[in-house]
């Protein structure tokens, strides 16, 4: 049952970006948002937290990860 909304600000590129993909796979913009926000939830803390860094600190986004030897 889906009873609750979210307004969420994002780059007019980036949305129409989006709309497009979405369009160009026949599904629904709401219905790819909702599996995005499932498989968030569901998935590994330890990824979640990475990325959740990566997001609170965007310069991070930029900057090459380390080479390993």
């Amino acid at each position: 049952m889906k009873d609750v909304g979210m307004r969420i600000r994002v780059e007019p590129e980036l949305r129409e970006q989006f709309i497009s993909l979405c369009h160009e796979h026949n599904v629904p913009a709401a219905q790819v948002l909702r599996s995005f926000m499932r498989d968030f939830v569901q998935g590994s803390n330890s990824k979640n937290k990475t990325r959740l860094q990566q997001v609170a600190n965007p310069a991070t986004q930029l900057m090459p990860k380390p080479k390993t030897r």
